[in-house]
Parts: structure tokens; sequence; C-alpha cells
């Protein structure tokens, strides 16, 4: 008996027929199977954290430039209030004061470099950089923070800020020295008075003068008699200035009564406790570990004084 010959039952065969023929074809497809979908998972992974990655070499994560990203806004310095004066330069100030905002843009500070960023502040001209730099602006405090500086100084830094980032400004000149004036001669000596007849003695001995009260207490219920306000002043203009100058940061301001008052109410004691241990925004010491606590004691009982 002969097969009729049916195309349609071999195209349905033909379509049942399974792509791997070989043993061979049968490894090769179980081993892309699983290599396939491991590599799209990597690449996958390192496409999302490639933006999160250091660039080889970089050192963004050491402990230099940790400590840098860490460092307060507010620098401190001690320094010698009877040394002879020294101007720094431009560069000196930007490291020591202007670079804590300027160095990374805090707080829409313009980056040092980024001529987008200084490019309106530039087009104002140099006297109006000089001008907002003196006298502070936005969170921006008088002279960077640092009350002690010397008009060019703050002036040497504008310039310095500026012209690295697309300025042309004139670097200020030093002011001249003085020539030391020629000392008068001295006047011939006189001739010796002719000794006088001896005073008769007084009757009784004058009372001897009788010393000032001491300084009442502070209000606040400590004792300021026996500070060193003067001390207190410099470590307050080294430390304290910057935020209690102005009243950043809730800061009660300098000779602000009412803004005081509440701490006052404290106790005097409280407030030096606060002052040395920090609270709130105010860091330990207002910032400046190296002073001690009677450092900060007297700073307080100077900016207790004035609202006395």
């Amino acid at each position: 008996m002969s097969h009729s010959h049916d195309p349609q039952h071999e195209a349905h065969t033909e379509e049942h027929a399974s792509l791997i023929k070989t043993p061979k074809q049968l490894i090769v497809t179980v081993v892309l199977a699983f290599v396939v979908p491991v590599i799209i998972i990597i690449l996958l992974v390192n496409w999302v954290t490639a933006g999160t990655k250091s660039a080889a070499g970089s050192d963004a994560l050491g402990p230099e430039a940790t400590a840098l990203r860490i460092t307060p806004v507010a620098r401190i310095e001690l320094v010698d209030a009877n040394a002879p004066k020294v101007l720094q330069t431009g560069e000196q100030v930007y490291n020591n004061v202007c670079a804590a905002c300027h160095a990374a843009g805090v707080a829409g500070a313009p980056k040092m470099g980024d001529k987008a960023a200084w490019a309106p502040f530039i087009s104002h001209g140099y006297d109006s950089l000089l001008e907002v730099a003196m006298n502070g602006k936005g969170a921006m405090p008088p002279k960077g923070g640092n009350p002690n500086l010397d008009q060019l100084e703050v002036a040497r830094a504008v310039v310095y800020m500026a012209n690295a980032s697309g300025a042309n400004f004139e670097e200020p000149a030093a002011p001249a020295e003085e020539a030391p004036k020629e000392q008068a001669p001295a006047p011939a000596a006189a001739a010796p008075a002719p000794a006088a007849a001896p005073a008769p003695a007084p009757a009784a001995a004058p009372a001897a003068e009788e010393k000032p009260a001491a300084e009442p207490a502070a209000q606040a219920g400590g004792d300021l008699a026996g500070l060193d306000l003067a001390l207190g002043e410099r470590i307050y203009k080294q430390a304290c200035f910057a935020c209690h100058g102005a009243g950043v940061a809730g800061a009660p301001k300098l000779g602000d009564k009412a803004a005081w008052q509440p701490f006052l109410d404290t106790g005097f004691d409280k407030m030096v406790e606060v002052a040395i241990t920090g609270k709130g925004a105010m860091p330990p010491k207002g910032g400046l570990a190296s002073a001690s606590d009677a450092d900060i004691k007297a700073a307080v009982g100077y900016m207790v004084k004035q609202v006395q």
C-alpha cells in the first residue's frame, strides 16, 4: 500500500521540532542562560553606582578631606593683642576665614573659581564687593566673622577671590610706612632750687582713702567683680562675635537686654555651663577649643555686663 504525501502534516511536524539538535547546543544554551543575566546585573549595578564612585587615586575619603568637610564654618584664631600688626595677604585671609564658605559654596556663597556664580557680584564693581565684605550681608557676617581683620586685609581677600573667578581688579597697595620722627633735644637741666624750710608736722595723719565698693553681682546671679572683663572682651571678639554680634541662629545679640533676659533668669552659673558644653547651634566654648573654662566665664561676664 502506498502512503499519500500530506504537505500539511509535514509542516506541522517541522513547527514542533526543537531548535536544539545536538548535546553541544544544549550545553551552550544552559551556560548562556546563567552568564547573560549575571553580566546584565553587573552592568546595571556599575551604571547606578558610577555617580558615587571616586576617581582613581582620589583622596576624597582621606582623613584630610574628611576633616575639611566637617570643619565648622567659623574658624577661630588666637592672636597676641600686644604684638605688632602684620597684614595678611589675600590668599592667607581666604584660607583662614573665607574658605569655610567660599571653598564649597556654603549658604549661597559664590564658590571660589566659579566664574558663572561670581559674575553677578563682579558686575557691581570692586567697591560694592568690598562694602559687602566689610559690613556683611545675609548669612555672611562682617569681615567674614573675624572682627580683627584690617580693611586692607579684607580688600586683599576680595581681590584674590574675585580675580580667581573672572575679575581683573588691581591689588590694593599697602599704606606707606611713616618715617620716624626726630626726637627733640632734651631741655637743659634746671639749676637746683634752694632748700626749703622744713614744713611743720601735721596735727594728725589724714585718713586712708576709702576704696570703691566692689562691683555688684550680675542680674543672672553671678559676681562679675572677680572676672577679667578685658579678657572676656577679647574672647568675645575671637569666638562669640560671629553669632552674638548679629544675633545669628537665635543667639541673643550683644546689648539686647530683652533677648538676654530669659538667659539671665537661668542664673550666671547656668549660662557659663551652657557656653562651655554647648547647646543647639552653639558648639562647646563657641568653637574655641583652646580656651579654658575661665576664659569662657570671662566672655560670658563681658556679654552680661553689656545688658546690665
